[in-house]
């Protein structure tokens, strides 16, 4: 199985600046101690400027290349432009668009970053420079990779910008799954949004997980999933107020991963946020989902082949 890692990991950040590039460090450090032979690790290229601004303004993404955001732009990131931080988003939507392609032809694949569903047509927001997932899907149905795109969108906030953008958009379905008081304080309507109270735990949480993608796939009807894998439900996490269990967010992973399986969608996992401390609990999280998706993996490729 595939799986793409973004091998920027540092970017110029002044003194009170903090954001947990050290997670994504961490995260393919821990894929790779797995040791797991089926296991492929690939450094995507970055996405083209010209898939960009099939979904982004093209004046937005040339100020992003250019390094002329506005003060206030820059203030919605949560973060200063530098040069490290373009490498950066360019390589993490690359890296979905990668995983996408791969999970077309191989049923399921990996992107250890992604998940940037903040970002709208002509903002970032919430360290979220351009929309992986969104940028990916208008390949893949320009690419005619699918037809009919659904996004479980599993991070703790909302991903208001991703619903903006895909809004009256028939090809692309979006369930999101977050926090009810949490980021951002304005949010969007989603196809099917389910708002959790502080501290909902993992009862509560797969409860209301299985309501939202078991009607997401009976309306919809789709070919191909995304899924992103917030580790910010877990109740460690200093910006999610949630109350999930790392046993939690793990069935979590293995009913969507499920789901799919069962529907035949191919499938592309992106990480989204975690923002544990110690870091490492939020790393825990997003390597068991990556060990989760290895072994629905197999199970896809033993049923294909037993089926040859």
């Amino acid at each position: 199985m595939n799986i793409y890692y973004t091998d920027v990991f540092t970017i110029d950040l002044p003194r009170g600046h903090r954001f947990p590039l050290q997670k994504y460090r961490a995260l393919r450090d821990a894929v790779t101690d797995l040791g797991d032979p089926d296991l492929n690790l690939v450094i995507p290229p970055a996405v083209s400027r010209e898939l960009l601004v099939q979904v982004h303004s093209p004046v937005f993404v040339e100020a992003v290349h250019s390094g002329s955001l506005s003060a206030e732009q820059e203030r919605a990131i949560g973060l200063p432009w530098s040069q490290g931080l373009v490498q950066r988003s360019l390589r993490s939507v690359g890296g979905t668009v990668a995983a996408a392609q791969s999970a077309v032809q191989d049923g399921l694949s990996v992107s250890l970053a992604g998940g940037t569903h903040h970002a709208s047509y002509a903002e970032a927001a919430g360290f979220c420079v351009f929309n992986d997932v969104a940028v990916a899907a208008c390949g893949l149905l320009q690419g005619h990779g699918a037809e009919r795109v659904l996004i479980v969108d599993c991070d703790v906030h909302q991903g208001e910008g991703t619903a903006e953008m895909i809004s009256g958009h028939n090809s692309i379905f979006q369930v999101s799954i977050h926090s009810a008081r949490n980021f951002p304080h304005r949010k969007s309507v989603s196809d099917i949004d389910i708002s959790l109270p502080d501290g909902c735990g993992d009862a509560q949480y797969l409860a209301n997980l299985r309501d939202g993608v078991e009607s997401a796939l009976h309306r919809f009807k789709p070919d191909f999933m995304f899924y992103i894998a917030g580790a910010d439900i877990l109740a460690e996490d200093r910006l999610g107020r949630l109350g999930v269990s790392l046993a939690g967010a793990g069935a979590r992973d293995a009913y969507v991963l499920a789901q799919a399986a069962a529907a035949q969608l191919p499938v592309a996992v992106v990480m989204g946020g975690g923002y544990a401390e110690p870091i490492e609990k939020s790393v825990a999280v997003h390597c068991q989902t990556v060990e989760l998706a290895m072994t629905s993996w197999r199970a896809r490729r033993q049923a294909h082949n037993t089926l040859a």
